[in-house]
């Protein structure tokens, strides 16, 4: 029953799209995060529905859609340079065969992230973007939130709509996008058009950063923990009652600290002492392999080159004897083990060319949000007034990325690279506005331009009666 219901929201879309091309990229987006075709059990998984999505949203563009305010990027020219280099380093990589099946969802992934502005061009597609992506993440962060409060979480037990550790489905990754997108969901309380803010809406979007906030502790994501204070210190930057902001942040902490498991408690101490535990550890050696490998292939090894790492360390074991905890230190072997690190994903994969595109790309996204920001901050203009704050969430979704991607690889997430995206066209949206203000403001600033438009003003009304005149 429920591939049916997926198939025919799928073709109701495909049908509105074509009166409203756009509504195709739309459902892309919306298949490309949510998988459909991986939740189904049986008709669905033979119909190729991301190709087809894919496909739609392409072709609509070239033959259907507008391309007025449509133009090519800086960043947009550093995700097609990291494509091409990634295509360079996979006719070398390491491993071939590894390396093909990654290429082959990653490739997908920048060309539709290269090809998203030029249909984000308007208000209105800015905001349905933003809204697709807040509601089909916020379908996996509600069914999970409420696992969560209902006691079924726990590192790595935690049931997603798929069994598929990997993407968006992924417990770290999943925590990032969600703390990520708090400040987007926030956003629409104030200045949403397709959803005109309402007490249900603020209602609805209190609900779900809640749900987003539970991800971290129902995962039992350390990323997540790391995450959460972050928002919490960019949020200040924001928040006019900044006291009482502070204040609060504690109480509601140890408000739900009597409702955590012992097993999230003992998690998130590995923070502090990653030396005790096996996967931090591991973490800590991956990544001074990969420096070496660097330095040896800089380069980079293509696609999965950490599957030729190996290396041996010490590690503190405690036992529990009664009333007594004896610790010993014994060596541990591992190899072919994760970047667990997009900063190191990208250095060891594409070398140092790839990873200063990368760092490049996500730079210039923080500087020219932080410009936008800068730029419409106090507008009072209903069209102009929801810029400014876009851009700052849109600017903390990328810093709360940059984190969460400190300790993971999702160098090339799908939804990350959707949001550079909208950053794109969000930018490009007003360095058109700007461009126009700046062209009208030359207009009138011309010698004799006050006087023209008076005359034509005069001959819109007809001649001016004299005082005294009589007329007919």
């Amino acid at each position: 029953m429920i591939d049916f219901v997926f198939l025919a929201f799928i073709g109701f879309v495909l049908a509105l799209g074509l009166k409203r091309p756009y509504l195709w990229v739309l459902l892309y987006v919306y298949i490309d995060i949510l998988a459909p075709q991986l939740i189904g059990y049986g008709v669905i998984q033979s119909v190729p529905v991301s190709l087809i999505a894919f496909g739609a949203a392409f072709v609509g563009w070239v033959l259907f859609d507008r391309k007025e305010g449509a133009r090519f990027s800086l960043r947009q020219g550093l995700l097609l340079a990291l494509l091409v280099w990634c295509f360079i380093t996979l006719q070398f990589a390491d491993f071939p065969e590894e390396a093909a099946t990654k290429w082959d969802w990653v490739w997908k992934a920048m060309v539709f992230a290269i090809f998203l502005p030029f249909t984000v061009t308007t208000r209105a597609r800015i905001e349905a973007l933003a809204l697709t992506l807040v509601l089909t993440v916020g379908m996996i962060v509600i069914s999970t939130g409420m696992k969560t409060v209902l006691g079924g979480g726990g590192y790595g037990s935690l049931k997603f709509f798929v069994k598929d550790n990997s993407g968006i489905y992924e417990s770290s990754t999943l925590a990032t996008v969600a703390i990520g997108l708090i400040p987007v969901i926030i956003w629409f309380t104030r200045f949403g058009t397709i959803i005109k803010p309402h007490w249900s809406v603020t209602a609805f979007a209190v609900a779900l950063c809640f749900a987003c906030l539970m991800i971290p502790i129902g995962t039992e994501a350390r990323t997540g923990l790391v995450c959460i204070a972050a928002l919490g210190i960019f949020l200040l930057r924001y928040t006019e009652k900044r006291l009482m902001f502070i204040a609060a942040a504690p109480v509601l902490g140890l408000m739900a600290l009597p409702f955590l498991p012992q097993s999230y408690y003992d998690r998130m101490a590995t923070i502090a002492q990653p030396g005790g535990d096996e996967s931090a550890s591991t973490r800590m050696q991956v990544w001074k392999w990969t420096i070496d490998y660097a330095s040896e292939n800089p380069m980079g090894g293509g696609f999965d080159s950490y599957r030729s790492n190996s290396f041996t360390y010490t590690m503190p074991v405690k036992e529990q004897n009664g009333n007594t905890t004896t610790t010993q230190y014994r060596a541990v072997t591992d190899e072919a083990r994760a970047f667990h690190s997009s900063f190191f994903e990208l250095l060891g994969e594409q070398g140092y060319p790839g990873l200063i595109l990368w760092l490049l790309l996500h730079g210039l996204g923080v500087l020219q949000m932080e410009k936008t920001y800068r730029r419409w901050k106090g507008k009072t203009d209903e069209s102009e007034a929801w810029i400014s704050p876009l851009a700052a969430a849109l600017q903390i979704a990328s810093l709360i990325y940059l984190i969460g991607a400190t300790f993971q690889g999702i160098g090339y997430q799908p939804v990350m690279l959707m949001i550079v995206g909208l950053q794109i066209g969000l930018y490009s949206y007003v360095t058109r506005l700007d461009s126009a203000k700046r062209e009208a403001s030359a207009d009138r600033a011309k010698p004799g331009s006050r006087a023209r438009s008076g005359d034509g003003e005069q001959a819109k009304r007809g001649p001016r009666k004299r005082r005294g005149a009589v007329t007919a």
